[in-house]
């Protein structure tokens, strides 16, 4: 497993772990992010910006901190 922050450009991946108080779940269980979902990283910002992912067709940008806490398997 990887995180979102290692996964590469433009790959699918299904989010199998979480890693983070109940603080950082609720917030990404906002923002549609939990395990079994399927992501696709779209982009990363340079200069340890955000990441860029989409799911369900929505795309959205999380903090590079919190991108390190969500472990993905490559599809």
């Amino acid at each position: 497993m990887i995180t979102l922050v290692e996964l590469k450009n433009g790959k699918n991946a299904i989010i199998r772990r979480i890693d983070g108080g109940p603080g950082l779940k609720n917030r990404l269980e906002v923002m549609n992010i939990r395990e079994g979902k399927k992501v696709k990283k779209t982009c990363s910002a340079p200069l340890h910006g955000p990441v860029i992912i989409e799911i369900n067709g929505c795309k959205m940008a999380i903090g590079r901190g919190m991108a390190d806490k969500v472990w993905v398997e490559e599809i």
